[in-house]
């Protein structure tokens, strides 16, 4: 997750005796409330008396079953209606997962025990006799009662919020963090086939091409070999500087995929050879008694290694340091330079792609560069044993019987 920010307060200024756009947009969404309500009304009574009618035969439950589907939309309409006209910031509630349920009857199943549809259904129950209500007593009291209306005014609209965040927000806690992971899920599939492009390129651009070329030199130094052997020893010893550079990119984009110095001796001796090729000199400090989990430690080795190239390229520093050690429960990374400061995770410095991975894993990225630096990164990642994601791992690879 990126740096959290403060929930932004939703709640209107204290009402006055004077009417302001605050006052005229409650009053208004009151006054809309009753044919929102008779639309609510009628189609609740409609889906539910014909699915209920006929769950005597087959196409009793389906039709019920759409009748909730569609009243995720009314509940939507409401939301929306709320949002512009009484300033209520509600989250929209995480789709049903239908694709992975399989067959028909598990999608109606499924459908039926939609917690949001049956609550939007209970909104709009209730709500006719309330929009009467509302209605009523809005259009009377702009004849009669109009100097203290924006008082009756905030008075039914702070009802109307408490319908609406009572009845139409998510479910709990569970829902919102269910729209989490399925927005973390699609920044971890973009990242995941950006880093397969950038692994076949430089396959296709860089070993592969060489490769080729080897091949074909082999080839003429063959053909030579008997008529020209000086020739072809040439040939030979060029293919031979070929083959080293082609090792050479090879061993370059295993690094880049998962360097072989972080699989046998961890996050200390990789985070310094990625320090040693850095052209600022930098101070590497692991305090960790235990390697975390394979994955957890990659994530880590990575966003260490792209910050220290953008303070390569971008600080200007004269030094930078890089802490990582455990607390609470949590792996802790630290990346600070004495740079011209500046960065940003909109910078166009890789920064936020950082952030998007982090946050894919329940992370947290927070920059710090104030203007003339200096600049100091910090990234938090959830600490999982070793042990125990082996152990994991082993468990799901291990045949069923």
């Amino acid at each position: 997750m990126t740096e959290p920010f403060p929930a932004p307060d939703d709640r209107p200024p204290p009402a006055r005796l004077a009417y302001d756009r605050h006052t005229w947009k409650e009053i208004a969404h009151l006054l809309a409330n009753l044919p929102a309500a008779l639309v609510g009304f009628t189609y609740v009574v409609t889906a539910l008396f014909t699915g209920l009618g006929l769950t005597v035969t087959v196409v009793g439950f389906p039709l019920l079953a759409a009748g909730l589907a569609g009243a995720r939309w009314l509940g939507r309409a409401e939301r929306t209606r709320a949002r512009a006209l009484l300033g209520v910031r509600v989250e929209e509630p995480s789709r049903l997962p239908l694709r992975s349920a399989g067959g028909f009857l598990p999608r109606v199943w499924m459908a039926l025990k939609d917690p949001v549809g049956w609550r939007t259904m209970l909104y709009g129950a209730i709500r006719l006799p309330w929009g009467i209500v509302t209605f009523t007593v809005t259009l009377t009291s702009l004849f009669v009662l109009w100097p203290v209306l924006p008082f009756i005014a905030r008075g039914l609209a702070n009802a109307d919020r408490a319908m609406v965040r009572g009845l139409l927000s998510p479910s709990d806690e569970l829902e919102r963090r269910i729209a989490e992971l399925e927005s973390d899920r699609g920044v971890v599939f973009d990242t995941a086939a950006a880093d397969l492009r950038r692994i076949e390129r430089d396959l296709h651009d860089g070993a592969q091409a060489r490769l080729v070329n080897l091949a074909m030199g082999l080839g003429l130094a063959k053909e030579k070999l008997l008529e020209d052997p000086d020739a072809a020893a040439s040939m030979v010893a060029e293919a031979h500087g070929e083959v080293k550079l082609a090792l050479q990119e090879l061993r370059d984009l295993a690094r880049g995929i998962h360097p072989a110095v972080l699989t046998d001796r961890g996050l200390d001796a990789a985070l310094s050879s990625v320090a040693s090729r850095c052209t600022v000199p930098v101070k590497v400090t692991v305090d960790l008694a235990e390697r975390p989990a394979a994955a957890i430690e990659g994530i880590a080795y990575f966003t260490v290694s792209e910050l220290l190239q953008n303070v390569s390229k971008h600080s200007a520093a004269r030094s930078a340091t890089v802490d990582v050690w455990r607390a609470d429960g949590r792996l802790l990374i630290q990346v600070e330079d004495d740079g011209r400061g500046g960065a940003r995770l909109d910078g166009g410095t890789g920064m936020r792609g950082l952030a998007d991975r982090l946050g894919a894993v329940d992370g947290l990225f927070v920059v710090e560069s104030p203007e003339g630096g200096p600049t100091t990164v910090t990234a938090e990642l959830p600490w999982r044993d070793r042990s125990g994601a082996l152990a994991e791992e082993a468990r799901t690879a291990r045949p069923q019987s």
